[in-house]
């Protein structure tokens, strides 16, 4: 291509909401232009790119046998509404309806749809397993969409699922698709993590995600320091603390604690370590179709995590509640406790399950409970894993510390089981001639996001730095002056020799200064620039290298030799 006569429109305006280096270079760099909040065109560029990424993730499904179709975009709501979804969804849904007042969907995801698409095509357990999977713009009507490509409304992205006879073969496939999706984002020389994930609005039961590490990243990671394992923060989990503080001694009573109302007052008053009180947190628990209070019991020194919390009670949202509304049940606020169980529902993190030596509310103004053992409601008290991991927390699998680091989530994978074939009655016949629910695993990654996660790894405060597999070019040719007949024709003849090696060349034949070519050519971010310039007076020509931000000489006899072994 001639830059001539390439719509590259590159720019030193930084786009006024932009605030992640992706979105700006980017926008300024000639890839994206945004049409409203949250939508983007892609220009010839940034195309580019998303086929070359589309490439290796079609190669690596094609070698565990997946096999692309392509569904529509615009899916009937009453599949939403036999899956369940529709309301669980959310605002986030976008529906609307035809001109025969029948309502729709823009699909976010597309579990019912490929359930749809395979039920009663599929009948039988001898054309089991099959993984089914499309490369497809999804939208997401997001409440705040930002940070450019990585939170958009409107987005690409690659979603599969997968059909089974048993769980052992969903766990083989889902190994599987894990392994290949490590393949992919090592091929596109990504530096990443695979982390245990909540599931979310998905459902189903295991999952996995796929994180690019970044600074930038909005989800929170938790990372051993001595094995693989990885969580996200909302889903991270511990193991045995072996660092517990020495326990306070004192027989059971009951002790006046005027004013005392938190955690950080209460472990001052008694002087002891915050492990040895309980916090209570109260939330209003919001379900389908009803709410109630529930009451959230750790130790001190934790913090409750949400998403475990909305988990652990099956809810569809927690929000914070009123001491109005505590007091109206007989609540006393700041001073609750676990003892009585009649007022509020009660969950337990595990850590207390059986704990001793505890300090918590009395359930009475100015009073708590000392030397309290915890296994007197041991056998009444629901527990469950509600407590955030914190930095220097015992990996749950090695003796390894737990730390916290920035990711981008670019897949995520799941085990769906029977989620939706049995909402949606899907079935097959098994070798009994019994019908049976498929049982599924669902695979996705974010096509568009890989652009902007590429960018946030690999560039620097002059612009891109494309990595081999997905560069829009590879080769950038940059005529210093064309007026000059001598450069003009090394240009001309390196174009069609690269062109005819079938290497991505880009010829910079604009009539403009050096120094705009060249910042151009740093911000857009071709891998190798070939420099036809001075030089050329001694035979040379100057190849500079956007990984490395080097320049080296380089004879024109031997410059097309150099840079077939630089690309390949």
């Amino acid at each position: 291509m001639r830059r001539t006569k390439a719509f590259i429109p590159t720019s030193k305006e930084v786009p006024s909401d932009a605030k992640l280096l992706s979105h700006i270079l980017l926008s300024r760099a000639g890839f994206i232009s945004q049409s409203a909040a949250g939508l983007y065109n892609y220009m010839p560029l940034a195309k580019r790119v998303i086929k070359k990424i589309e490439n290796i993730v079609n190669e690596e499904m094609m070698r565990v046998g997946a096999q692309e179709v392509e569904l529509s975009f615009v899916t009937p709501a009453d599949l939403w509404a036999e899956s369940g979804r529709i309301e669980k969804f959310g605002k986030e849904l976008l529906r609307f309806k035809d001109r025969k007042d029948t309502e729709f969907v823009l699909a976010p995801t597309n579990e019912e749809m490929m359930v749809n698409f395979v039920r009663n095509r599929i009948t039988s357990y001898k054309n089991l397993p099959v993984n089914l999977y499309q490369i497809k713009t999804k939208f997401r009507d997001e409440a705040r969409p930002r940070f450019g490509l990585m939170r958009g409304r409107e987005f690409i992205m690659k979603d599969g699922y997968s059909f089974h006879t048993s769980n052992e073969d969903l766990d083989r496939e889902f190994d599987a698709m894990e392994a290949a999706y490590k393949k992919i984002l090592t091929r596109l020389e990504l530096n990443y993590r695979v982390v245990e994930a909540d599931s979310g609005a998905i459902g189903g039961s295991e999952s996995k995600e796929f994180m690019v590490i970044a600074d930038s990243g909005e989800d929170t990671i938790s990372v051993c320091s001595k094995c693989e394992y990885g969580a996200n923060i909302e889903a991270a989990i511990r193991g045995t603390n072996k660092e517990i503080p020495e326990a306070p001694e004192a027989d059971f009573n009951k002790f006046q604690t005027p004013n005392i109302k938190s955690i950080d007052e209460l472990a001052l008053f008694f002087r002891v370590d915050p492990y040895y009180t309980v916090k209570t947190v109260a939330k209003k628990v919001i379900y389908e179709d009803s709410e109630e209070i529930v009451l959230f019991f750790l130790r001190g020194s934790d913090t409750l995590q949400e998403v475990k919390a909305i988990n652990a009670t099956e809810a569809l949202d927690i929000v914070d509640v009123s001491e109005e509304e505590l007091i109206a049940l007989g609540l006393t606020p700041g001073f609750m406790g676990p003892l009585d169980q009649d007022k509020a529902k009660h969950v337990m993190d595990i850590s207390l399950k059986n704990a001793l030596h505890m300090i918590c509310g009395a359930n009475e103004k100015d009073y708590h409970f000392i030397g309290v053992d915890l296994s007197v409601i041991s056998e009444v008290a629901y527990f469950a894993d509600i407590a955030e991991v914190k930095e220097g927390d015992t990996c749950p699998h090695c003796d390894g510390k737990l730390s916290f680091t920035k990711g981008i989530e670019v897949g995520h994978i799941f085990k769906l089981g029977t989620t939706y074939s049995k909402s949606l009655k899907a079935e097959y016949l098994d070798e009994n001639g019994k019908a049976q629910p498929f049982i599924m695993g669902t695979y996705g990654m974010g096509i568009s996001r890989l652009v902007a996660s590429l960018i946030e790894q690999h560039h620097d405060e002059n612009g891109c730095k494309w990595t081999k597999a997905t560069a829009p070019y590879m080769v950038n040719i940059m005529v210093s002056n064309i007026k000059d007949e001598e450069q003009m024709a090394l240009g001309e003849k390196l174009y069609r020799e690269l062109q005819e090696a079938n290497i991505e060349v880009m010829l910079d034949d604009r009539k403009e200064r050096f120094g705009f070519k060249m910042k151009d050519a740093e911000l857009i971010g071709f891998p190798y620039t070939i420099i036809i310039g001075k030089e050329l007076a001694n035979g040379n020509v100057q190849v500079y290298e956007r990984a490395t931000t080097e320049k080296t000489v380089v004879s024109v006899k031997s410059i097309l030799d150099e840079i077939m072994a630089l690309v390949q």
